[in-house]
Order: structure tokens, then sequence, then C-alpha cells
């Protein structure tokens, strides 16, 4: 794990890619210079590569020029995510270079407790009536992501990222939080919110599990019989 001023640090220039929630973040971080972000409402195949490509051309820079890729893997939208992971990984081949993932909810639960510490939790809808929890101490320490059903979420304040798509409603109400990332990184300089990332790929609890398919050719002796009338 890693902070964000350390990774400034150690690699110069980071280009920053987000498209967990419906509106697509693109962040240019240098160490001698102020940040620069692009968001839109784009869809992901579209707003990543016009968001880099802007916040390239304004430096006078080139993705080649970058040292260090920063990325969201989740929670949030998975087509988004992984839309993010593939153009990593395009550009990676292109020229190898650190990649550096970081969690949606830890990031935006982190700044929510700067602004106000206490104790609440950050959720997401994971589908199939479960949420993603991210739980927040009183003291801003970060529990274990967890997926739990709806009833097994938390009693005390819950908070949900603005712009991130729902398809049910919370069991009681939970109230918007920013998911704006230009307020958010300021925050995240001395917090072990990164990690590495060799085969940059969206988040997932567990890793997906694919039934063994045998094959049958169907013939007249493998079908079934008519049944007498």
């Amino acid at each position: 794990m890693a902070n964000l001023a350390q990774l400034i640090a150690s690699h110069g220039r980071l280009l920053v890619l987000d498209a967990a929630s419906t509106r697509v973040q693109v962040g240019l971080l240098r160490a001698a210079s102020p940040a620069a972000w692009r968001s839109a409402d784009d869809e992901a195949g579209t707003a990543i590569f016009a968001g880099a490509a802007a916040v390239l051309k304004e430096a006078k820079l080139t993705i080649a020029d970058i040292d260090a890729l920063v990325f969201c893997q989740g929670p949030g939208s998975m087509l988004g995510t992984r839309t993010v992971a593939m153009a990593l990984r395009t550009w990676q081949v292109l020229k190898p270079r650190p990649a550096y993932a970081y969690q949606s909810l830890a990031v935006a639960a982190r700044f929510a407790w700067t602004q106000t510490p206490r104790a609440f939790a950050v959720i997401a809808d994971a589908r199939r009536d479960t949420w993603h929890q991210q739980a927040v101490g009183t003291d801003g320490g970060l529990a274990p992501l967890q997926r739990v059903a709806a009833t097994g979420l938390p009693a005390g304040e819950l908070l949900t990222p603005e712009h991130f798509r729902a398809w049910a409603q919370p069991p009681r109400p939970a109230t918007p939080c920013s998911y704006d990332l230009a307020r958010i990184f300021p925050t995240l300089a001395a917090g072990d919110y990164f990690h590495a990332a060799t085969a940059p790929d969206a988040f997932q609890h567990e890793a997906p599990a694919y039934k063994k398919w045998s094959a049958q050719v169907h013939s007249a002796a493998s079908a079934p019989l008519p049944r007498r009338q």
C-alpha cells in the first residue's frame, strides 16, 4: 500500500482514471504543478479517452510522458471500471509503467470523514438485494469492504456516493456524499489508499466461478421418445 504523496514523489506524473460512477473523471497529478481534472457524463468508452486527451494536451504532454497510472477498480459501474482497465492494459503494452488501484467507497468515506469526523458507513448498490458497505470508525479508520444483504446494513448513518447507479432503494434513507475527485484527492496525501496492480481489472468480492460444460452430440438415439397418447 502507498499514499498519494509517495506516488507523486516516486513517479512525478500520474494519470488518474475513474469510471465507477456515471460521471467519468480523469486527472493529471504532477509534483510541481497544480492538479488538472476533467469530468464528463458521457459513456466511459468515450469520456475516458477524451478526458485523458484534454488534460494531456493542456499540459503539453502525451500518454508516453506519464510515469504511472492510477485507477478506480470499484465498486461501481462494472462496465466503466472494465473499460478503464482495458485502456490501462493497452497503454502498458505501448509503454510498460506501474499502475495503482484505489477503492471508490474508501476514498469517498475518507473525504466525508475529513469534513465531519464521526462513525458512518458508505454504501453502493451491489444488485440482487445486496450492498457494498464501507464502514468508518469515529477515528477515521476503515473496516474491510463488505457485501451484505439489505437487512444486514449497520445501524447508524448511511451515505451513498453521488452519481453512482442504483437499481434498488436502501432499506432506510442514505444521504448522498461527494464523489468529486478534485476535492477528494487532496485528502488522500497521507493515507494508504493505493496498491500496485500488475494486471488492472475491475474489483470483485470473489473470483467468478464457471460451471464446466460437457459437449454432447444430439442424435436420434439420444433424443427423448415421444410420449404415447
